[in-house]
């Protein structure tokens, strides 16, 4: 008798763990594909990496003890899902190239090379109308060439709005390692901005250089 009412409890029981979960899942669920749709940098890769970071939230969401804690806890998983299969797929979360020197990034300036150039002569917002060149699939282009490795921090902080130390806790490194991570990651996001503009004819360049 006891053991029959416990077959049948336990589907109940799981069922009422499900709704629960979703219910806590719900308000970050935009989100969180969001951020898997920029790990992913491919809407079908972005929505295996979404159901399986559900899949383990829902495995595991009974051992979080603060609810309010979801949100973070949710983007830590997809992180970690993010770094599974790419280590699976044999590649590095770190830049095939040595990023991790200084000058990797050179001494280049979004700021001053906008000023420099002067795509626009009779402009009063020179740098916003700049940036009011790129469409969102521009910008995720460019966010997409950027190493992975400082992408992370930017994504976590510039986009889905995390402080340094909560980024640092969902990548699993020093503060110190994010803040260092963050300053080469806007110079290869400013850099890359300018290199996109440039090919895609977004601006006029002088060929001075040449």
């Amino acid at each position: 008798m006891e053991m029959a009412a416990t077959m049948q409890g336990a589907p109940r029981a799981e069922r009422r763990g499900r709704d629960v979960f979703a219910d806590l899942v719900a308000p970050h669920l935009d989100g969180l594909y969001g951020y898997c749709v920029r790990l992913a940098n491919r809407v079908p890769d972005a929505e295996d990496l979404l159901q399986e970071t559900l899949v383990r939230g829902l495995r595991s969401h009974g051992r979080l003890r603060d609810a309010d804690r979801m949100r973070p806890w949710l983007f830590t998983i997809a992180t970690n899902v993010w770094r599974d299969r790419q280590r699976t797929r044999g590649r590095e979360e770190a830049a095939t190239v040595s990023l991790d020197d200084p000058q990797a990034e050179g001494d280049f300036s979004l700021f001053s090379t906008v000023v420099t150039e002067d795509p626009f002569p009779y402009s009063d917002e020179l740098h916003l109308d700049f940036l009011r060149l790129f469409h969102d699939e521009d910008v995720r282009a460019v966010f997409g060439a950027v190493s992975p490795v400082y992408r992370l921090p930017l994504i976590l902080t510039t986009i889905h709005g995390f402080s340094c130390k909560e980024a640092a806790a969902i990548l699993k490194v020093p503060l110190g390692t994010v803040l260092s991570r963050l300053h080469r990651g806007r110079r290869q996001l400013e850099a890359g901005l300018w290199d996109y503009a440039v090919k895609n004819a977004l601006v006029k360049v002088s060929d001075d250089a040449d």
